[in-house]
């Protein structure tokens, strides 16, 4: 874990305690801080029992402490510890703003900072999987893999490559990345901001963060990604800024697990991030040729009599959803759960790649209405029933893509459990030799 001086001897109040939260606990009380620590779950303020002054930070005098840590899933919008922090003149931040302190302490290293509405998590991964192939020391964490602070210290010269939310950077305000870099803004998490103005806002406060000579990559093509380039051109202290909105690159059919038009735009801003890194074109090419993907992200799971299965779990919108659609140019797609909005005009410029739609969840009675105009539609309400008719449908060379524009709450714990789903009921159908069993046009 890290340690730091930086920690000692100063008072932190702990809310959360869950992956990100008990990491922490851990990495403060290692480095001589003093804490309180509280959790809704009886088992985790157990836990923490012997390392934490366990009480509510709500009911407690927070006025000595140097900071109050939440979890980024504590919707600061609602949640009552925003006002009792500003009653008690205590700041409210999180694990990276703590790793942000800590990092004076550690041995000469650079962060990347990654954010954006879609594509982070691919992104982060590709970034991370190209500078360890080149041998270089890296650990990958924020929004993806490890708590950062649970894991350790990168020897000198290391690279820490940081997914970041707007969550997390609503609890950071000191996180200089030497490459900052933003992939795109649609709406999203409309529930926890004010407007769609104030979240791009907050995305784009990582810029704001920034020292003058580091690096700001920017691909986005959407108007706020494009206003916040405008906007940092004019203010005129970040000197390198890379547009990338129009970039364009070649190989892309080496890449297995990078297939689409959004995962074309991730791999050039990875590597051009690898590039401003001192990566060789080489280096770089090798790796994107070796990624593997990450899983619920256009993860192919299974090929079975010519009909390939893919699991695109963690498109929870339809500006994720849409370009997953552009990757293959025959498509049983499989759509629904608990939508984020009433349209799917993001996916509309690929409806030409769907040969057939079949519709789960709580969308799936008002995205029938959407699609039926364009194609056939199977209702079907459940995943394993989608999976069914589609594999039935299926012929050789086509594609089951399980990209469903939607949250997965109406069925399902988390995204996770539903690409588990899938890939179980997509075994379901290999083994049972259920693949091109359709003898007419969609099956009842």
């Amino acid at each position: 874990m890290i340690r730091s001086s930086a920690f000692a001897n100063k008072s932190y109040a702990i809310l959360g305690l869950a992956r990100s939260g008990m990491a922490t606990l851990e990495a403060l009380h290692a480095s001589g801080a003093r804490i309180l620590a509280w959790d809704t779950r009886e088992d985790l303020r157990e836990a923490a029992k012997d390392k934490a002054i366990i009480a509510d930070p709500l009911e407690a005098d927070l006025s000595d402490y140097d900071a109050v840590i939440v979890s980024p899933g504590v919707p600061l919008n609602t949640h009552p510890i925003r006002d009792k922090a500003a009653d008690d003149g205590v700041p409210i931040i999180g694990d990276i703003e703590l790793f942000a302190h800590a990092r004076r302490s550690l041995p000469p290293h650079r962060v990347v900072g990654i954010t954006g509405t879609n594509g982070k998590s691919t992104t982060t991964a590709l970034l991370h999987h190209i500078i360890q192939s080149s041998a270089i020391p890296t650990h990958m964490g924020g929004n993806i893999g490890l708590p950062i602070l649970s894991q350790n210290p990168l020897p000198a010269g290391g690279i820490y490559v940081l997914e970041l939310s707007s969550y997390q950077i609503d609890l950071t305000q000191s996180l200089d990345c030497d490459i900052s870099i933003l992939l795109n803004i649609s709406p999203d998490h409309l529930d926890r901001y004010d407007s769609f103005h104030a979240y791009a806002a907050a995305k784009a406060r990582l810029f704001d963060m920034m020292s003058a000579d580091h690096m700001a990559i920017i691909s986005g093509s959407d108007e706020k990604s494009q206003l916040i380039i405008a906007h940092l051109r004019e203010e005129g202290r970040i000197k390198k800024i890379a547009d990338l909105s129009a970039a364009a690159a070649t190989g892309q059919e080496n890449w297995p697990s990078l297939q689409g038009p959004h995962n074309l735009q991730n791999a050039i801003v990875a590597a051009s991030a690898a590039h401003s890194l001192g990566l060789s074109e080489q280096q770089i090419r090798a790796a994107l040729a070796s990624f593997r993907g990450l899983p619920h992200r256009m993860e192919r799971i299974a090929k079975a009599n010519g009909v390939l299965f893919v699991n695109d779990s963690k498109a929870t919108n339809p500006a994720s959803s849409g370009p997953a659609l552009g990757a293959y140019p025959k498509i049983h797609w499989i759509v629904g759960g608990l939508p984020k909005s009433d349209d799917l005009k993001e996916c509309e410029p690929y409806y030409k790649n769907i040969v057939h739609a079949y519709t789960i969840g709580d969308a799936g009675p008002r995205f029938g209405e959407l699609l039926s105009p364009h194609m056939p539609v199977e209702p079907c309400e459940m995943m394993l029933t989608a999976v069914q008719q589609a594999a039935a449908n299926a012929k050789p060379g086509e594609v089951v893509l399980l990209s469903p524009a939607c949250a997965s709450f109406d069925q399902f714990k988390d995204f996770e459990a539903r690409g588990d789903c899938f890939r179980c009921a997509v075994k379901s159908v290999i083994d049972n030799d259920q693949i091109g069993t359709a003898t007419g046009g969609s099956v009842s």
